[in-house]
């Protein structure tokens, strides 16, 4: 029997790179690959990278440079970028590191196994005409309780800031019919909560017969029997239509969580980052929301020391955030993505766009431990994800997506329970299972 061929795969960034690293691992076992943690143990070394966050070129070279002495010793060892950095420096970075066998664009990973088969550096960072979920393997094997199912790719949006449009390519949405079939597949496997992915997830769009918008996408979803939850990530204000707003009242599956980014309350600086909406129709938004979901659990992103951010800005931007309410958010520090028209932009002060993330994530851990405060001694649903480290001990998420611990030695992984909140930790909480 010929030796098992393993697999390092390392994700870096958003739920999409954790979904593509399934699927690539997939279609690597394929090839006959089995996934290690170990990564001595490797015959390929796969990072699957992102753009968004600053300096992600440095950290993947810097990887990089530090696999040198493992290559070295493994002269047979194949090494691979994925992923949106990959997308954007493609021939780059092998010239800068030789060691690099193939680079594969998010749009091509289906032709990963082809590329590992061929002698020499290759490079794929190519938008190919054929949908590259037709070419993926069928997957297989039983499944933990949550899984991530990509319904949207890409963006047509051009914030001033980001480089999606440009690693990831425009907008396009997978037929609900596949989509369908492999929320079914994957419960009949074992999920029993799925999270919609997408760029600008809710600019999914149904064609000819059946669901036309992910409203009714969700809710064709939720048909499934054994689907006990639906989530979706990440969500753009303009694309927020009316029957996606009513199935949060309407599905019951539907968990009262959204992640709406907003970046800035600044009506100026929302018109220079190219959001083409402004601050009160994004408030007006959010009361149309809470309209439809009193109980639903807000969180958002934010950029501060956008060029050309004032001091009158960044107070538009707390004030907005006061207004809402928060039950967590992201918030960063502009810095810029070379190619996008910001870039050619000075940038605040360095020490003013400190102070002014300090005081932002000050005010948003403020209301983070308040909505968490706020569900002590309330009756919550409890999907129990792993064990704690504690005996007995169970951990998983409520419906507003927060971690929850739980002493109950007859839990499983997957079983939905009751619960009661007990406390509040900053990033978590307490409770005891309520009778069934």
């Amino acid at each position: 029997m010929a030796d098992v061929k393993k697999l390092y795969l390392k994700t870096y960034g958003c739920q999409m790179n954790v979904y593509d690293s399934e699927r690539m691992a997939e279609a690597m076992g394929a090839e006959g690959y089995v996934t290690t943690e170990v990564l001595e143990e490797a015959d390929m070394v796969l990072l699957n990278t992102c753009h968004i966050r600053e300096k992600a070129s440095e950290k993947l070279y810097s990887d990089l440079g530090r696999l040198k002495p493992l290559k070295a010793g493994k002269p047979d060892l194949k090494i691979g970028v994925a992923g949106c950095v990959a997308q954007a420096e493609g021939d780059e970075i092998l010239r800068r590191m030789p060691l690099v066998d193939l680079v594969v664009g998010p749009q091509a990973y289906h032709r990963l196994p082809e590329m590992v088969r061929r002698q020499g550096q290759s490079v794929d960072t190519e938008f190919p005409a054929e949908d590259k979920f037709d070419h993926l393997p069928q997957r297989k094997g039983k499944r933990g309780p949550t899984a991530f199912l990509t319904v949207q790719e890409g963006c047509d949006k051009f914030c001033a800031f980001c480089v999606v449009p440009y690693t990831r390519g425009a907008e396009v949405s997978r037929p609900a019919a596949r989509l369908l079939a492999e929320a079914r597949d994957l419960v009949e496997r074992g999920v029993r909560e799925i999270t919609l992915l997408g760029q600008n997830v809710n600019a999914w769009h149904g064609e000819g017969p059946g669901p036309r918008g992910l409203g009714d996408l969700i809710r064709e979803m939720a048909a499934i029997p054994g689907l006990a939850r639906i989530r979706y990530t990440t969500s753009h204000p303009n694309d927020m239509a009316d029957d996606l707003i009513s199935a949060h009242a309407e599905v019951p599956q539907l968990m009262p969580y959204l992640h709406l980014p907003v970046q800035s309350g600044s009506d100026r600086i929302l018109k220079a980052m190219n959001r083409k909406h402004t601050a009160a129709q994004y408030l007006d938004l959010v009361a149309r929301i809470r309209a439809a979901r009193p109980d639903i659990l807000l969180t958002s992103d934010f950029i501060v020391g956008f060029p050309g951010e004032t001091d009158a800005d960044f107070e538009a931007t707390m004030a907005l955030v006061r207004a809402v309410g928060y039950g967590a958010a992201f918030s960063f520090k502009y810095s810029a993505r070379p190619g996008t028209p910001a870039a050619e932009k000075t940038p605040v002060e360095e020490a003013v766009a400190d102070a002014r993330l300090q005081a932002l994530q000050a005010l948003i851990t403020e209301q983070q431990r308040a909505a968490q405060q706020a569900m002590v001694g309330r009756e919550i649903s409890v999907l129990y994800e792993k064990p704690g480290r504690m005996p007995g001990q169970m951990v998983g998420k409520s419906e507003h997506l927060m971690a929850v611990f739980l002493d109950d030695p007859q839990g499983r992984v997957g079983d939905l329970v009751r619960a009661r909140v007990l406390a509040a930790a900053p990033n978590s909480l307490s409770a005891e299972r309520m009778a069934d």
